[in-house]
């Protein structure tokens, strides 16, 4: 994506993105869920796109902690095959900044997918905002789970670890944490991609 470092920030389009997973572990866990929702910097929801990922085998126990996403196999057998679901991110990924919080862990997976299925992970950022908020309590005196930091800005889900719901979360709380930062252009946001 080339955008003009004076670009105001509204004028900006964030893909904030957030994965249901098997586990932690990029080498032998995989994904089962992607949510997108594309918003512009002030907030403005453009668009917003979930699905399961139809994989060809789980074997017992491979759906991972179900206690904690809550995402059975009758779920996943009605998602789109992981090239297609990679295929798709890239097109709605395209012209924004990738978001996502703890965006390490999420990029890890689809970029691991993304290698396992030949299908080139092309993002700008990441933006992470575990870390803008990380960077606005330097002397770490507060949790920055995402619900935590959502309900410092008066923000909540009743459906956490659902990869949608977290998208749309994290997404409602982008424009405090930029506003926290005074982040006004493009090129100011540039130095927190990473």
């Amino acid at each position: 994506m080339t955008l003009d470092p004076d670009t105001p920030i509204d004028r900006v389009r964030f893909a904030v993105v957030d994965t249901e997973t098997t586990g932690l572990s990029t080498d032998d866990d995989r994904v089962l869920q992607i949510g997108v929702v594309v918003v512009r910097g002030d907030g403005t929801t453009e668009h917003e796109f979930v699905t399961y990922l139809r994989r060809l085998t789980w074997g017992f126990g491979h759906v991972g902690a179900f206690h904690i996403h809550g995402i059975t196999r009758r779920q996943l057998r009605g998602g789109m095959k992981p090239r297609e679901a990679m295929e798709m991110l890239n097109v709605l990924i395209g012209g924004c900044v990738f978001t996502a919080h703890n965006a390490r862990f999420d990029v890890g997976f689809l970029r691991s997918d993304s290698i396992r299925l030949e299908v080139p992970l092309k993002l700008t950022g990441p933006l992470c905002t575990l870390n803008m908020s990380r960077k606005l309590d330097p002397q770490r005196t507060m949790s920055h789970k995402l619900k935590d930091v959502a309900a410092r800005f008066g923000k909540s889900t009743d459906r956490p670890h659902d990869a949608l719901a977290d998208s749309q979360l994290t997404a409602a709380v982008l424009p405090d944490l930029l506003a926290a930062h005074r982040i006004g252009t493009y090129g100011a946001l540039v130095p927190f991609f990473g």
